[in-house]
């Protein structure tokens, strides 16, 4: 036999503890009026990690694992400047040594070639669109 010591309320997607219930009454009545009890097993199903490409949300009232959206535009566009500016910290700290070394006159030939390379990819990467990324493939180390 499971227990039934949450609440989950369709219109917040959102799970509560009934052992809060008066809480939530006390000082604002915020207690959701549609929240209904389920089952810990419901609940323990539903707080749980999601599978791939899942998040919570609610079918006909009750919980249940919904596809995730795709991102918006402007979502995409965020997470496309994210990505250049992590690809571009990365690159520069791949040829920092090898800068060093050409400014010290103490670069190896292959070393050399590396670095230009990787500056190429530099080029490459500070050049992409994010709004319509075509990410460069980086050279290998």
């Amino acid at each position: 036999m499971s227990d039934f010591n949450y609440s989950f309320s369709p219109s917040n997607c959102a799970f509560y503890a009934n052992s809060l219930k008066e809480t939530y009454y006390a000082p604002a009545n915020d207690w959701p009026s549609d929240a209904f009890e389920v089952s810990d097993d419901v609940t323990n199903e539903f707080t749980a990690q999601p599978p791939n490409g899942k998040k919570l949300g609610v079918v006909d009232g009750l919980p249940a694992w919904i596809d995730i959206p795709p991102p918006t535009r402007e979502e995409a566009i965020v997470v496309a400047v994210q990505k250049k500016t992590e690809l571009l910290k990365a690159a520069q700290a791949t040829i920092i040594n090898w800068q060093s070394k050409l400014l010290l006159g103490v670069i190896s030939d292959d070393e050399k070639t590396s670095l230009i390379a990787w500056l190429a990819y530099i080029d490459e990467l500070t050049a992409v669109d994010t709004t319509d990324p075509n990410w460069p493939v980086p050279p290998a180390l």
